[in-house]
């Protein structure tokens, strides 16, 4: 006993002192996330009153990255169209499994590229923005919906494009496509955390851009945006069913190719994109003021 008392006297009364603090750690941090989250709203709130100024300047950089171009914007869709003639004149399968492959690369290839953009221009987001940063009190959010409506306008080019491959290809147009359409919602809805979680990964971490963008391109052969699981290739099917961006293809692909309403792809996409929000929110609402000094 008097060893017990001098122990608990040296560890301030306790044998267990770190399960004695923990209840106060874990009251000590509610407070704080809940600050956060107050700060991320107020700072998504304050942007989306400004949303005159990110809509001028992501139609500003629409018309940058086309200046002086015969086509302009066009270029947008001319190049989508040419990517997915080329998948298909080269991946087209033999025989019956030709049909409808063009209708699934179409789709595919809107969606990955959609988010491979949004992925791959988030890192360096803060870096690109630095001046504005530095320079006016705009709210951090306003850059995320500057890139978010300058990748949904470059993606609306592509639609065109998907849609008239999809008409020429056969795909019978039904109440399928309003399931399609809301998988669009959903991707556009999951879009501005995205931007910020990979924002703040590349303000923290500066070589992520290089990595993101390495993995990007190699993940585009482990997701099934132009190949087809067959459930022959265990390679194949692990690639398929372990891929988040599986689930966020075919939440749009399958309603039309399949006409079916896919629920567990939609349940896994609706997960992913709250956990995403809840991350978002709560860097956005902690770091919003460290950025100047990261980047």
């Amino acid at each position: 006993m008097p060893i017990e008392m001098t122990i608990r006297g040296g560890l301030g009364g306790s044998l267990w002192p770190a399960k004695d603090n923990a209840p106060k750690q874990q009251i000590a941090t509610l407070p704080a996330m809940i600050a956060a989250l107050n700060g991320a709203f107020d700072d998504i709130s304050k942007a989306m009153k400004l949303h005159r100024v990110w809509v001028a300047l992501a139609h500003e950089d629409i018309g940058d990255q086309h200046r002086r171009t015969t086509l302009g914007p066009l270029w947008l869709l001319v190049n989508y169209v040419a990517f997915v003639g080329t998948f298909v004149f080269v991946f087209q399968p033999a025989g019956k499994g030709a049909a409808g492959y063009a209708a699934y690369v179409a789709i595919g290839l809107l969606v990955w590229f959609y988010l491979m953009e949004v992925m791959s221009m988030s890192v360096a987001l803060f870096q690109r923005e630095e001046s504005f940063i530095e320079g006016t009190t705009l709210p951090l959010f306003v850059y995320v919906m500057r890139l978010a409506l300058q990748s949904i306008i470059r993606a609306g080019y592509a639609i065109v494009g998907c849609v008239v491959i999809l008409i020429f290809s056969g795909s019978p147009v039904g109440m399928p496509w309003l399931w399609s359409l809301a998988g669009l919602f959903l991707i556009l809805f999951a879009t501005p955390p995205l931007i910020t979680v990979f924002a703040f990964l590349g303000a923290f971490f500066p070589d992520s851009q290089f990595i993101v963008g390495n993995l990007l391109r190699v993940g585009m052969f482990f997701t099934p945006v132009f190949w087809m699981n067959k459930g022959q290739d265990p390679v194949q099917k692990y690639a398929y069913e372990w891929n988040p961006f599986t689930y966020f293809l075919e939440i749009v692909r399958l309603p039309i190719t399949n006409g079916e309403f896919p629920a567990h792809a939609f349940t896994v996409t609706i997960m992913a994109s709250l956990v995403t929000w809840a991350i978002a929110l709560l860097l956005l609402g902690r770091y919003r003021k460290q950025v100047v000094f990261l980047i």
